[in-house]
């Protein structure tokens, strides 16, 4: 069996993050990479086992298994993260936007830009 993916995380309870998206979606297809290639060494295993009858060695099946919760823990945190950031970007977006467009309004314009906004957002629309 092949064993090179199956070191574990011992003692870290989250992953560093990466600092850009590019980073994060990197590591997302190296863990799905790692996580089905650890599901595979696992059905492997199994099938030999049933083939053969015999057993499947503990302490690398009990390693196989850890490895693969740790993965799918990153996983999610990176799956997080990226929802944070894409959430963050736009948000900075939005400021930016109105920054640069509320430069071009006086307050009374501007207030009717906002109530316009809210009138919409309270319809359902955009």
């Amino acid at each position: 069996m092949d064993t090179t993916i199956l070191h574990h995380q011992e003692g870290r309870d989250k992953p560093d993050l990466p600092s850009t998206q590019e980073e994060c979606r990197s590591r997302i297809l190296k863990l799905q990479f790692d996580i089905a290639a650890i599901r595979d060494q696992l059905a492997a295993a199994d099938m030999e086992r049933q083939a053969n009858g015999g057993r499947i060695d503990t302490d690398w099946f009990r390693r196989a298994r850890t490895s693969l919760r740790f993965k799918r823990e990153e996983l999610a945190h990176l799956q997080e993260h990226i929802r944070h950031c894409a959430s963050a970007n736009k948000a900075r977006l939005k400021d930016t936007i109105i920054a640069i467009v509320r430069r071009d309004y006086d307050e009374t314009e501007w207030r009717g830009v906002l109530d316009e906004a809210y009138r919409l957002l309270q319809q359902g629309g955009a």
